[in-house]
């Protein structure tokens, strides 16, 4: 049943990108903010796929600052990746460049504003980061980071990669660690995702300002909240 679940999500949510891809395409012209309202709609529809057809639902916990704010998220699947647009308010999304480079598709993250890095990019690649993570401050949107720098098992803690480092000192923004467990029912690899509930922590802002050392182990400690904690 789970992989008849999961193959008609397939159809109907990858089906229905293509409508709300083209969608965006022709707005493209006329500016960001209806692109913004595309994106932000495919994110619901992705949502509500998983929960009608796929039986996965989200709960929030924890209070979610507005504005300006980075957020670090402990990152398991594509899920968190679109259901965070849907619980933020147009947050500019540190992504791999690879996906910036997918025709129509990766037109649009840009013009929402999503930051493409170049993972193998060294000192350039952290300074264009650097650079998007002022332009979204200075528009009052929020940035979110996958700090471990990719997708992971559930039960794995790799350490922090530098670019989190650099980002939160250059922004000078406090900084909200999210812990999840979506990696339980919609697992990174493999076709098959289960019912179930995917749980998404916002923790205590973290102030700026911190030293390397301090801020990278008290995000670490709290994006792995499910992971270290006794079962």
């Amino acid at each position: 049943m789970d992989r008849l679940r999961s193959l008609l999500f397939a159809l109907l949510f990858y089906g229905g990108t293509i409508l709300y891809v083209l969608a965006g395409v022709v707005l493209m012209p006329v500016g960001r903010a209806p692109v913004r309202a595309v994106a932000n709609a495919w994110a619901r529809y992705h949502r509500r796929c998983a929960s009608a057809i796929l039986g996965i639902h989200t709960r929030v916990e924890g209070d979610i600052p507005r504005g300006a704010v980075l957020f670090a998220s402990k990152h398991q699947s594509m899920y968190e990746t679109t259901d965070l647009c849907v619980i933020l308010d147009s947050p500019r999304i540190v992504m791999k460049r690879e996906l910036a480079r997918i025709p129509l598709w990766g037109w649009l993250t840009q013009r929402y504003g999503m930051i493409a890095v170049d993972r193998a990019g060294g000192a350039a690649a952290l300074r264009e980061m650097m650079k998007r993570g002022e332009e979204a401050r200075a528009e009052g949107r929020p940035v979110v980071i996958f700090p471990e720098g990719t997708r992971v098992a559930p039960g794995e803690t790799p350490p922090l990669q530098p670019g989190f480092a650099g980002l939160y000192r250059a922004l000078g923004l406090p900084v909200v660690p999210v812990a999840l467990d979506s990696g339980r029912v919609y697992p990174r690899r493999g076709f098959v995702k289960r019912p179930g509930i995917v749980t998404i922590r916002f923790g205590e802002a973290i102030p700026p300002g911190l030293k390397r050392p301090e801020i990278e182990a008290r995000v670490h400690a709290a994006i792995n909240a499910f992971e270290i904690t006794p079962s």
